[in-house]
Parts: C-alpha cells; sequence; structure tokens
C-alpha cells in the first residue's frame, strides 16, 4: 500500500532530509585522499546526533554503521572501514536521518582529487539522470516515466543501469511502497499522487549491470569489476508543478 503524506508530515520529512543534506555536504568536504572511511562514517554520526536526529541506517536489519561508503566498483552499502581514500578514487555516501518519526535519505558520489575524464563522465551522467527522473515526479504521470527517463539518459550514454537495487517510498518506514526502479517503459505503474514522498536513486555502472554481495552481506559490488556511480534524493510530489526536493544538498548541488 502506497501511504500518501499530509502536508503536515512532509515539513517533518523536509526537516529529516534537511539533516541529511547538511550532513552529506559536511562528509562529502572531507573526502581527500588519506581519511578512511571509518573516519568519514564518525563525522556522519557526530554531526546527525548534534541536530538532534537518529541515525537510519545505524542498527537498521543489523546494519553496522551510520554512513554507506561505496568506493570505485562497490555499488551500494559498502560498510565504512580502515579502508583509506586515494587519489583517483570515486566514493558514493549514501545517509538516512530520522526526525520525529520520519526518514530522510541521500546519496551522492565524490571523486578523491582528480579522476580520469571517462570516470567524471561516469558520475557526471548518474546525477543527470536523477533529475531527469525528479522531472517526472508529478501529478498524473505514472511511476515507470520516473524509471524510464533515469535508463533512457544512462543507457545513452552507454552505462549499465543496476537492476538488483531500486529507489523506494519512504515515511514513517525508511522502505516504503512503491519500489522505484531505475529502468522500465514509460506509463506504467500508480499513478503519481500528490502527498507521495520517494527516494529515487540510480545506480550506475560503466561496465555490465550484474552486482553480487560480499561476504559481509551488504556490499554490493560489479560483477566485472568496473566502477559505479550512485546519487539519490528524497522528493515529495506536489499538487501541481514539479516535485519539491526534500534533502537538495546546502551547495554542490544542480
Amino acid at each position: 500500500m502506497i501511504i500518501l503524506k499530509t502536508p503536515a508530515e512532509i515539513e517533518i520529512m523536509a526537516e529529516a532530509s534537511r539533516v541529511v543534506a547538511e550532513v552529506l555536504e559536511i562528509v562529502r568536504k572531507e573526502v581527500r585522499p588519506g581519511i578512511s572511511t571509518d573516519d568519514l562514517d564518525r563525522l556522519a554520526e557526530k554531526e546527525i546526533r548534534a541536530r538532534g536526529a537518529t541515525p537510519a541506517f545505524k542498527g537498521y536489519r543489523n546494519y553496522p554503521k551510520t554512513l554507506c561508503a561505496s568506493v570505485n566498483e562497490q555499488v551500494v552499502h559498502g560498510i565504512p572501514s580502515g579502508r583509506k581514500l586515494k587519489d583517483g578514487d570515486i566514493i558514493g555516501l549514501d545517509l538516512g536521518a530520522i526526525v520525529g518519526g520520519f526518514y530522510g535519505d541521500s546519496a551522492v558520489t565524490v571523486a578523491v582529487g582528480p579522476v580520469p575524464k571517462k570516470i567524471a563522465a561516469l558520475v557526471q551522467v548518474t546525477e543527470e539522470s536523477l533529475y531527469l527522473g525528479i522531472e517526472q515526479a508529478v501529478v498524473g504521470n505514472r511511476l515507470t516515466d520516473i524509471s524510464h527517463a533515469v535508463q533512457r539518459h544512462i543507457e545513452s550514454a552507454g552505462y549499465a543501469v543496476v537492476t538488483e537495487f531500486v529507489g523506494h517510498g519512504i515515511g514513517r518506514q525508511l522502505h516504503e511502497e512503491p519500489q522505484v526502479p531505475n529502468y522500465g517503459k514509460p506509463r506504467q505503474g500508480p499513478r503519481l499522487q500528490s502527498g507521495m514522498v520517494l527516494a529515487i536513486e540510480p545506480m550506475v555502472n560503466m561496465g555490465g549491470s550484474a552486482v553480487r554481495v560480499l561476504e559481509d552481506r551488504w556490499t554490493a559490488v560489479t560483477a566485472d569489476g568496473s566502477w559505479s556511480a550512485h546519487f539519490e534524493h528524497t522528493i515529495a510530489i506536489q499538487p501541481s508543478g514539479p516535485a519539491r526536493v526534500l534533502s537538495r544538498r546546502v551547495a554542490g548541488d544542480i
């Protein structure tokens, strides 16, 4: 069942998403050669709690950390560790927070120092696909209009859409109905309505679409070792006009 949110509930979700956006921006600015993903995780938890919010991921289905930190060929759900970043890496930072019983969720992929043009292009196209999907999140469209816009942009650039993980509804639970795939034919699925709140999150591989999960039961990596990028926003569909991006970052955002 898709749960529509009231305007008051959306405002609470906007606050949770604002916390996520602020903390992601703080963490993003600390990404540099020599810092460990554990360092970034500790910073994220400290900053979330300093804002009176609760980390959404820590303890969720026994996930052990606050931040998901996915480096290079890691697609999503990378567990922070003592691994130190180095020049030329990319890292996906995925973060969630709870405020007033409601969730916010967002992700960004960041380059660690200079990266090759082909890697920078992967990151750019992935972020562009997110915003093209958001453009379709308007009353009267159908769910897969979002999916199709994402897939079309990604595949036209020669990349592969990850199909084993998808976006999702969000509210009092981190994952609610409906699932939001990053692929599909247009004009299918439920009709979009005001009050729907969705986490749209393209995951894009340079090589094939297949992924596998490591023995830690969380970290998903590309099956062929190619690099991957990930972006995500929590958005609310409005009665008219474009969707409201609840997790828009303070800086560095389109």
